[in-house]
């Protein structure tokens, strides 16, 4: 299995870029809570064993290493709202996260990697997309395991305030569970109403109460 490696950063740098950012976002899927995004700046002599596309680590592994880049790092976390996610789409809201963190960073970057195949169109600094980027490049792993874990204590916070969905769990993602949970217990004001499984629920409500 190959691991994520720093030769985007180094590629970006040999063309002049002093500061590289890497950023990604998680909870694009899920029914609840907000779209995350991080951006991170390695430096190039100080990078911790282990950085990997966040889905492939342990819970446990996950927070040492986030702990460890917002102890060392310059890194900007930002989340895109329910009521954002609705109005925007969760496209442009993913997106949208990716610039906040972006322009949360101490230092603007030269030179940002994102994520996936886009690049957002606000973002104010040259940019390039890596696909599959969190399991190829080391700053973007980094900004996947700091979103993943600041996004999930978002979740297990909300999942003490509405009881049932299994947000602890499951970080609002669609399991059979939740879907069940939104059925019998109905929507909170944490669901995206955009979505197709709430918005389902909420026309049969509308429906019923005609």
């Amino acid at each position: 299995m190959s691991l994520p490696d720093f030769s985007f950063e180094q590629a970006a740098m040999a063309r002049g870029a002093r500061r590289v950012a890497g950023v990604d976002e998680v909870g694009r899927g899920p029914l609840a809570g907000p779209v995350t995004a991080a951006a991170v700046v390695l430096e190039p002599g100080n990078i911790p064993d282990g950085l990997n596309d966040s889905k492939k680590l342990t819970p446990a592994r996950r927070e040492t290493l986030a702990e460890w880049v917002m102890t060392h790092c310059d890194w900007s976390v930002a989340h895109v709202s329910v009521e954002e996610i609705d109005q925007l789409n969760i496209y442009h809201a993913s997106h949208l996260a990716m610039c906040r963190a972006v322009s949360g960073l101490r230092i603007r970057p030269d030179h940002v990697l994102v994520d996936g195949n886009r690049i957002p169109s606000d973002l104010a600094v040259p940019a390039e997309a890596v696909v599959k980027g969190d399991a190829r490049c080391l700053s973007i792993a980094a900004a996947s395991i700091v979103a993943k874990l600041l996004r999930d204590r978002i979740m297990v916070d909300l999942a003490q305030q509405y009881p049932g969905y299994g947000w602890e769990a499951n970080a609002g993602y669609p399991t059979p569970a939740h879907k069940q949970a939104l059925l019998d217990l109905g929507v909170t004001p944490h669901h995206r109403r955009s979505f197709k499984p709430v918005h389902n629920i909420l026309c049969k409500d509308k429906t019923a109460s005609n």
